[in-house]
């Protein structure tokens, strides 16, 4: 019995839907999928079909994509109400979200006791250089021609604004994550990295205000954590922080893959995971 992770699905390019409808049954194992399946309703649907045939336990976190508004959406879903929107077609698939309560891992690996954690944490732009403040942070990204769809798309209603969101989330989690601290090992499972120093985007550095926050900076110690998932990146590694392994699982867009490989060859094992750990190596990249 095995744990696999994956994210940035994008099933709204074919090449990628094709590749999934090819994934072979892994009907003793778990999945996790941390965000950026889709924009789109129908194409969530139909992933979350295709995923909880092949698998025995699906579990999601939203990403950016999910929570964009579509020009075409007539339900009226925004914000907070579009998150909870995709929570409840989850639940009609039995897939876990980060609305459900943390999950035991059902293999002992090693008489450790791992706790799933999905997450859904946002961004508040403090990915960035100390000496940009938080109102430089869209000008500076936007003068290197970096410009984020969230900015159009991410509605952050009823909030005032994404940082709000991002925050009450924040708050709200560390609460969780504090009363099962005492229970096992956790898998933190998000869709945005936890740390600033992997946000690795040589192309668009300034890209990283839209990729996490700094308030997570430490949650690898605060908390007993095991293995930290995440994606959005679209740049598959493996890192270690202080004994923690951190885990980006990115499919992504067609580009971004080598589509002879199939999706089987990305999907990255969370547990039982690697024998060992090699805390002074730098980054394993998954290309």
């Amino acid at each position: 019995m095995k744990l696999y992770a994956i994210s940035d699905l994008h099933v709204e390019h074919e090449i990628n839907r094709n590749a999934l409808e090819a994934l072979s049954p892994y009907p003793d194992d778990w999945l996790i999928v941390a965000g950026d399946v889709c924009t789109a309703e129908h194409y969530f649907r139909w992933t979350l079909d295709i995923l909880t045939q092949r698998f025995a336990k699906v579990i999601w976190v939203p990403g950016n994509h999910e929570l964009w508004t579509e020009k075409q959406e007539s339900n009226g879903f925004r914000g907070e109400a579009k998150y909870q929107h995709w929570v409840g077609l989850c639940r009609n698939y039995g897939v876990l979200t980060p609305e459900d309560p943390y999950v035991v891992w059902p293999h002992a690996t090693s008489q450790v006791r791992h706790i799933i954690a999905p997450l859904f944490l946002l961004y508040d732009y403090t990915f960035r250089p100390p000496q940009i403040t938080a109102d430089q942070a869209i000008p500076w990204a936007a003068e290197s021609g970096v410009m984020c769809v969230d900015e159009y798309r991410l509605k952050p209603e009823p909030y005032s604004s994404k940082i709000e969101w991002c925050h009450a989330r924040l708050a709200a989690t560390e609460l969780r994550l504090k009363e099962v601290s005492s229970q096992g090992k956790l898998i933190l499972i998000n869709h945005f990295p936890l740390r600033y120093d992997l946000v690795r985007l040589k192309r668009i550095p300034r890209f990283s205000i839209w990729c996490g926050t700094q308030w997570t900076e430490h949650w690898h110690t605060q908390f007993p954590v095991d293995v930290v998932v995440t994606g959005h990146l679209h740049m598959r590694a493996t890192d270690y922080r202080d004994g923690v392994r951190f885990e980006e699982v990115s499919l992504g867009y067609p580009k971004h893959w080598t589509q002879e490989r199939g999706v089987a060859w990305y999907l990255r094992e969370i547990l039982p995971g690697p024998a060992t750990h090699p805390e002074n190596a730098g980054p394993q990249w998954h290309r």
